[in-house]
């Protein structure tokens, strides 16, 4: 039986599930994708050659090897080939070539063989990390963009590589599609706002802050986008942003007939998406973490603020040193506590931040996807860590 949690689980899954392939449509791989639970970060099955008993595993563990069948069906899909060693070695390629500049968490990998890289890789993608921190909030919209990664293997199976581009104009794309289909509610919410926020901190190429936020859907273009997945993906995720009061209004169907028809998916493709969103968050909606909570945002602070506080305080003496180093990060700190900062001064607090975080390894947990949520945390209690040092500051001013 395997035990996603423990080594080697990878050749073991292998060794036991994968006995044969056969070749299928676009769509028909899509459905099975869908119907798993997998394009709404809940998996209720495991779409395998063979049935594995998920009942007694955790939610992490399902993912993670939905993520590495999935991956694995898209590269017998494009090569026609099921080599499972040939695979894993093509996977952890292209991680190493999906990761953003900058991101040391996956660079620094000491595993000997290729399978244990690859479940190294997987477990930093699914967000496996034991504290509850990046766990809380990660499963909340993180997982639900893990189709992402199997678009981006698609291409670069196709392509040989896999650009920076490529990934940021599907982010793009993606946060574009929901601000829009957020912006048709009668009854506007405080949730609306924050499924924005919650979909940000899960990208890593782009920020919504940086969209153009007049662009309509009349105007909107997916001539970047040339495969039957990325289109049937863009419309499922739309619905899953409409769906989040529980009610699609009639105005939110004919947006999503609209955004069908721009991505040149016939009527019932759309119909069938709405149905199927209905009937799976309908059914799983007690199970899938972001609809159990009025205020998701709100919730993640108050969840992880404790434990935040407590990273820092274990780190403090290590974390004075590395910030006393920075005059002008505290500088940049010491100024916001009385005046607005720039766009370019928050974006070198941030990255200065970030490169502080980078130097502490307990405090990585800012640099994973929804970490930048986490500063405005670490900001707050930095003026108790360096009291002098701000103080000196607000003298200079």
């Amino acid at each position: 039986m395997i035990n996603p949690s423990a080594n080697g689980w990878i050749d073991k899954y292998f060794s036991e599930n994968v006995t044969s392939f056969s070749s299928e449509s676009t769509l028909s791989f899509y459905k099975k994708i869908r119907e798993s639970g997998f394009i709404f970060g809940h998996i209720i099955t495991l779409n395998a050659s063979k049935t594995i008993d998920i009942t007694n595993w955790k939610s992490d563990e399902t993912s993670k090897v939905a993520l590495l069948n999935s991956l694995f069906l898209t590269y017998c899909n494009e090569t026609k080939d099921s080599n499972s060693t040939v695979f894993i070695e093509k996977a952890v390629v292209f991680y190493n070539e999906m990761h953003p500049k900058g991101f040391s968490l996956f660079k620094n990998l000491l595993s000997n063989t290729n399978s244990q890289k690859l479940e190294s890789l997987i477990n930093q993608r699914v967000q496996t990390n034991k504290d509850s921190i990046s766990k809380n909030f990660s499963h909340i919209v993180t997982n639900a963009l893990l189709f992402l990664d199997i678009l981006a293997f698609k291409m670069y199976l196709e392509k040989g590589e896999i650009s920076e581009k490529y990934l940021q104009k599907i982010e793009e794309i993606i946060l574009t599609i929901i601000s829009l289909a957020l912006q048709l509610k009668t009854k506007k919410t405080q949730n609306d706002d924050l499924l924005i926020k919650l979909f940000e901190a899960s990208v890593r190429y782009t920020k919504f802050s940086d969209l153009n936020k007049s662009v309509s859907l009349e105007n909107l273009s997916f001539n970047f986008f040339t495969n039957d997945l990325e289109r049937f993906y863009l419309l499922d995720l739309a619905g899953m942003a409409l769906w989040n009061d529980g009610i699609i209004e009639n105005d939110e169907i004919y947006f999503l007939h609209k955004l069908g028809d721009k991505l040149n998916l016939t009527s019932n493709f759309v119909e069938e998406s709405i149905a199927n969103t209905n009937i799976f968050i309908g059914e799983n909606k007690k199970n899938i973490q972001y609809f159990n909570y009025s205020n998701p945002v709100k919730h993640f602070y108050d969840q992880t603020t404790n434990g935040v506080e407590v990273l820092i305080n274990r780190n403090k003496k290590r974390l004075v040193k590395e910030l006393s180093e920075s005059k002008e990060l505290l500088t940049l700190l010491a100024k916001s506590t009385k005046n607005d900062l720039s766009k370019e001064e928050k974006k070198k607090v941030k990255k200065q931040l970030l490169d502080v975080c980078k130097s502490i390894p307990s405090l990585t947990i800012f640099l994973l996807p929804g970490g930048a949520l986490l500063l405005p945390i670490l900001i707050k209690f930095i003026p108790q860590l360096l009291p002098s040092a701000f103080n000196e500051n607000l003298e200079e001013d």
